[in-house]
């Protein structure tokens, strides 16, 4: 069963503009599957994946043949670009000769932008699809009524469970999504790592990405880092920003007005899926049963904030005063955000503050559990489902 993406109808708005379309993602997110939805409602196309070796070796071969076969067509799809070499290269020899819209799809960010766009500066969007977000989950779940507070909270926590990726959650059994999960990290180590890195022996990576999965909503401390998975620090800020560009993790860094009061430099962890974080500590356990539940929450809503493309930052002081999330919004305003379980869990020292400091920016408590009921709650509180 296909369930519609929110990115599809940016796909399909840009298919009457010129430029190549670019769509990037972690694997297994539905990618393939989205396009070739697009693609079967489209006249004149033809959908075509690299993973075809010859007609990979005909792409790389012999640009010009390849254009010959396929100049006909109005619409030419091609998914796993990420397998040619010097493909931005050919791309922009492509565009330039031909009127064919080209649409590419691959997993890695670092193939499809830092290796393509200085070829194709002015000639190619790049979509980022991530695995579903909470709406598009609600979506897959065929669930609108959002006034059945116990309900939403149930399907929230097992979206922050076991993450969002397309086959996790269509399955409902609980060993099925943790199976899955287990292939898409062995996936990703399989081919991102050993393609994109060249590392042959992955364990110290396997044992970073751990370390990285069990401080989730920390700041980011480089020489532990570095000490437990037996990287040197550069090593480690290398390897970060492969995560980055491989859709694991996501590196926020914080907020100040001023350079000179700006206390705290080093960035906050966050995984872009939460279950796929679950699988590498091997913990499923509920929200509430588990030390690691608040902080699971708060990356919850950085996946949110991550997948709608929503920038943000986090607030933190010498003194460890620190807000969760400084959201940029519309007109160039700002908001912050505490994340909490219930409304048992009051403002501290730390908001109040922020608030003192920054009172021109609005700060909002969002909670999970609406079902306990706390007298006087601030008038800033928000329920986050």
């Amino acid at each position: 069963m296909y369930f519609k993406r929110k990115l599809e109808s940016t796909i399909i708005k840009y298919l009457k503009s010129p430029e190549i379309l670019a769509v990037v993602g972690p694997r297994q997110c539905g990618k393939t599957t989205m396009l070739k939805h697009v693609y079967s409602q489209l006249g004149n196309a033809i959908f075509l994946t690299f993973e075809d070796k010859e007609l990979l070796d005909l792409f790389e071969g012999d640009i010009k043949e390849f254009i010959s076969h396929y100049k006909s067509y109005d619409f030419v799809f091609i998914d796993e670009f990420q397998y040619a070499k010097n493909g931005g290269k050919l791309l922009k020899f492509w565009f330039d000769t031909s009127p064919t819209k080209i649409i590419i799809s691959g997993s890695s960010v670092i193939d499809l932008s830092v290796k393509a766009v200085k070829y194709l500066v002015g000639r190619v969007f790049i979509l980022n699809l991530y695995p579903f977000d909470f709406e598009e989950f609600l979506d897959a779940h065929n669930y609108n009524d959002k006034n059945n507070h116990e309900l939403m909270e149930k399907l929230y926590e097992q979206y922050c469970i076991y993450g969002g990726y397309p086959r996790v959650i269509t399955t409902e059994e609980k060993t099925e999504k943790e199976q899955i999960l287990k292939d898409i990290y062995n996936t990703f180590f399989l081919r991102e790592v050993r393609d994109i890195l060249g590392l042959v022996d992955d364990f110290k990576l396997s044992k970073l990405l751990k370390l990285l999965a069990g401080q989730i909503g920390n700041l980011i401390q480089y020489r532990e880092l570095a000490s437990g998975s037996e990287f040197s620090e550069y090593e480690v800020k290398k390897h970060l920003n492969f995560f980055t560009k491989t859709f694991t993790c996501y590196f926020p860094k914080p907020f100040f007005t001023n350079p000179r009061t700006q206390i705290v430099k080093n960035p906050k962890v966050y995984f872009v899926d939460t279950g796929l974080r679950n699988y590498i500590l091997n913990d499923f356990r509920p929200l509430l049963d588990r030390p690691d539940g608040g902080a699971l929450l708060e990356n919850g809503v950085a996946m949110q904030f991550i997948k709608k493309k929503i920038n943000f930052s986090f607030w933190r002081t010498k003194k460890q005063a620190e807000v969760d999330f400084v959201v940029d919004i519309a007109g160039g305003k700002r908001v912050a955000w505490e994340i909490k379980t219930t409304l048992r869990d009051r403002l501290n020292n730390s908001s109040k503050e922020f608030r003192r400091l920054y009172p021109s920016i609005p700060l909002r408590v969002g909670y999970y559990k609406k079902s306990e009921k706390v007298d006087n709650e601030d008038a800033g509180s928000i329920y986050l489902l």
